[in-house]
């Protein structure tokens, strides 16, 4: 069975990634200039610590314990937990999704009611929430994809959401090829910046919508919130 946890040890730098930018997104959340969060400030970027916290030990324990395991009970423990650590992430991603959504609709409604601030802070606000939009769908993609990297090797015939060029092309050298966390983060930032699929295709019912939602929110922040602090500054 180690096999099937091979993914812990071959894909951990993607882990590290993943868990690196929950902590580049709590740092955005923290400078965003205007009050654009759902009660204090430090709400959010907690809530999302709390689970960040556990989440990191357990992946730290899942890959240690991939190296010592030696009978079937521990390979059973170590899958629970692989699926445990899918679920938080997945709470996790969620929560950083619906507080940047509010930031956004804040936001806004601000633009809307005319007390938005200045011009400059509502073009840093605008960027805050674009960056935080491709880098928390950039979580959604990794996470759902073939049943997200904590499954992987415990779901069999677990369906591709997305189709990558490699994916397409017949060298012996590119069968077997599994995307990273980068791969998914270029894709959710063409999505972002071209509003549809670009050389990676959506497969799936669950992908398409996946990447309608980040493109409706990252056109929504171009076009309304930053076209208009362009406006002011002007």
């Amino acid at each position: 069975m180690r096999h099937q946890h091979a993914v812990i040890h071959h894909r951990g730098l993607d882990f590290w990634s993943a868990r690196a930018a929950v902590l580049v997104i709590i740092c955005l959340q923290l400078l965003v200039i205007n009050n654009l969060s759902f009660g204090p400030r430090w709400l959010a970027p907690t809530i999302e610590a709390a689970l960040l916290m556990p989440l990191s030990v357990a992946t730290a324990w899942t890959q240690m314990q991939t190296q010592k395991a030696v009978d079937h009970e521990h390979w059973y423990t170590i899958g629970r937990l692989r699926l445990y650590i899918r679920r938080t992430a997945l709470v996790m991603t969620g929560v950083i999704s619906i507080m940047n959504c509010g930031s956004l609709v804040f936001l806004v409604r601000a633009l809307l009611e005319g007390h938005a601030g200045a011009g400059t802070t509502l073009l840093v606000d605008a960027l805050n929430i674009w960056v935080t939009n491709v880098i928390v769908f950039a979580l959604w993609f990794w996470s759902t994809d073939r049943g997200g990297p904590p499954t992987c090797g415990l779901v069999k015939r677990a369906q591709a959401d997305f189709l990558f060029p490699q994916m397409t092309l017949p060298d012996r050298e590119i069968q077997g090829w599994l995307p990273g966390f980068v791969d998914y983060v270029f894709l959710a930032f063409t999505n972002a910046t071209a509003f549809s699929p670009t050389d990676t295709l959506p497969l799936t019912q669950r992908a398409k919508l996946l990447m309608m939602a980040e493109a409706m929110i990252s056109l929504l922040t171009i076009a309304l919130v930053a076209a208009r602090a362009v406006n002011i500054l002007a």
